[in-house]
This record gives structure tokens, C-alpha cells and sequence, in this order.
């Protein structure tokens, strides 16, 4: 199956059609659009799964609507949406499946690609991010010294950060206050110094995301980071003695095996990480809905009831 359109994308109908809808209201005023039409503040909204979405004041009208819905049904979306779900290749630069949902299906779907449904190895990966958080949360992951973790440190960027990022600041307020979190992600020193400099190496995780772990920023921050951890715990071999005996449940790709209070980076590996993204969580989008929920999962209770019991309780309070 063919996803790319073969007339490009200016020169359809309908995207020619919303080029000449656009020249004439490009200079209407919105107050001339609310005069027009009383009833655009509710029926320019929508309202679906806890998300309201109004755009009654753009400068859009019913008919701008009709003709992007026209140049969506000229572009295929609709098939291409089916193609999707069903798990066809449709990133046709990787020849990858795209299954966004997969990450966000419940247990018991089936979604499948290449003949295999991938939602038990999804859950399977979300199953031991909850374990691991949760052994965090509740102090039983020790330091390398054996105290417990209070400093989760992130280091990615792009999608490796702002995603992370974006995610805590919005679900801070039923994050777990005694845990403080960092994001490390310009490759300036200043940075990572910043980030650490009131943080006890003892009690200090570092979480590494990256989809290639070739990354410049990143890796280089990963160096920091372990260096920073080398010198505040003692010799090399004291941490990489750490670093094997956690290699069994670490929260990283490839190339980065987890101690408890650092990581090390190395270019080769023989074993990967027991706790790993699915093959399906590829971009950043997918990324976003996968490795995010590691660090989420250890700021915010990995149980959404868990927050609305601890939403219940700061109310009573």
C-alpha cells in the first residue's frame, strides 16, 4: 500500500479550495465573526475524554472546517488512520509500523503487527516500570552505599527531555514531594553542574533516554554524570561491581547499564537491559508514551487511582 498522495499536497483540490477560502477571511475581524455567528463559542468546541478544544476564536467558520475535512478525505486519512491500527508500515521512511495506541491499549486488546498482537509485550515492559518505580517509591532500591534513592536525574534532550519534562510540571501536584527530580539535557556543562550541585551522590539515580544512544548531548552528560558518581563513590571497579549485579533490572536502552547511584556508559553491552522499550516505541510521540512513563511512574503513584485516592486526601486537607 502506497501512503504518500501522489499529487503533492498544494496542488489538490481541496487544499487550492481552503488557499482561496483563506484569502477571503484572512481579513475578518473576530468580533465580525462572533456578530455573524452567535453560536460560534459552542459550536466551534470540542469536548471528548476530559479535553476541551475551542477554537471559536480563530479565525475559522464552519465552511474553513468543511474544506479541511475535504482535504483530509483527499489526502487519505481515513485510510491511512486504518493502516495504522492495523499495524501496516505506513512510516515509509523506516519501514516501521507506527503503533502510538499500542502503548496506550488496555491488556486485553489486540493489536497487531506483522501477524503478532504487541500488546502483552507492551504491558510486559509497563508491568516491570511499575515494579521498578515502585521499589523506588517506596525506598527498597538502595544506593550503592545502601541509602535509599531521593534524586532521580534525567538526561536526554528532544523528545528525551521535553517530553519528561512537560509530563512531571503537568502531574507535579500528585507527584511524591520527599523525591526531587532533575532534567539534564544542554551538552554546557553548566547544566549538569546546576542540576547536581545540592544533590548527595548517595542517594542519586540517573535515568538516560535516548533512541540511539549516540547522541552527543546525551552522551555526554552520561559521561558527566558517571563521573561525577565515580568520584563521589570511590573506584571504577566498586562501581561496575555495582553496575553488573543491577544490569538485571535497569530502565535503560542499550550502551547505558544502571547502578543504583549512576551509570555507566559503554559502547558495547553484552546483554540488554532487562526493563526495555518496545519495538513499537520508536519516535518520539511513541517515546513520549513509553520511556516518559518510566520517570512518571516514580514521580506520580504508577496506579491513576492511586492519584485520585492522593487528589481525595489534599482536598479533604
Amino acid at each position: 500500500m502506497t501512503f504518500s498522495p501522489s499529487t503533492p499536497l498544494r496542488q489538490r483540490a481541496a487544499y487550492q479550495a481552503l488557499e482561496q477560502h483563506y484569502q477571503s477571511i484572512k481579513d475578518v475581524q473576530l468580533k465580525e465573526l462572533f456578530a455573524g455567528d452567535p453560536t460560534r463559542g459552542t459550536t466551534l468546541t470540542l469536548d471528548a475524554e476530559g479535553i476541551y478544544l475551542d477554537y471559536s476564536k480563530q479565525r475559522v467558520t464552519a465552511e474553513t472546517i468543511g474544506l479541511l475535512i475535504d482535504l483530509a478525505k483527499e489526502s487519505g486519512l481515513a485510510d491511512l488512520r486504518s493502516a495504522m491500527f492495523a499495524g501496516e508500515h505506513i512510516n515509509i521512511t523506516e519501514d516501521r509500523a507506527v503503533l502510538h495506541v499500542a502503548l496506550r491499549a488496555p491488556a486485553g486488546e489486540v493489536i497487531k503487527t506483522a501477524g503478532a498482537d504487541v500488546v502483552p509485550d507492551v504491558h510486559e515492559v509497563l508491568d516491570r516500570m511499575r515494579a521498578f518505580a515502585e521499589r523506588i517509591r517506596s525506598g527498597e532500591w538502595k544506593g550503592h552505599t545502601g541509602k535509599p534513592i531521593r534524586n532521580i536525574v534525567n538526561i536526554g534532550i528532544g523528545g528525551s527531555d521535553l517530553g519528561p519534562v512537560m509530563a512531571y510540571e503537568a502531574l507535579k501536584h500528585y507527584s511524591q514531594r520527599d523525591l526531587t527530580f532533575r532534567f539534564v539535557s544542554n551538552v554546557d556543562g553548566t547544566d549538569f553542574a546546576e542540576k547536581t550541585h545540592d544533590l548527595d551522590p548517595e542517594e542519586t539515580l540517573f535515568i538516560v533516554s535516548s533512541k540511539t544512544f549516540t547522541t552527543l548531548e546525551t552522551m555526554t552528560n552520561a559521561g558527566s554524570a558517571r563521573d561525577w558518581s565515580l568520584a563521589a563513590l570511590g573506584d571504577a571497579a566498586a562501581v561496575a561491581k555495582s553496575a553488573r549485579s543491577l544490569r538485571r533490572l535497569s530502565c535503560f536502552w542499550r550502551n547505558v547499564k544502571s547502578t543504583r547511584t549512576c551509570c555507566v556508559v559503554e559502547r558495547r553491552v553484552s546483554k540488554p537491559p532487562t526493563i526495555r522499550h518496545t519495538d513499537v516505541a520508536r519516535s518520539g510521540t511513541a517515546r513520549f508514551q513509553s520511556d516518559v512513563r518510566c520517570r512518571q511512574a516514580v514521580a506520580v503513584a504508577p496506579n491513576p487511582a492511586d492519584c485520585s485516592d492522593r487528589q481525595a486526601r489534599r482536598g479533604a486537607a
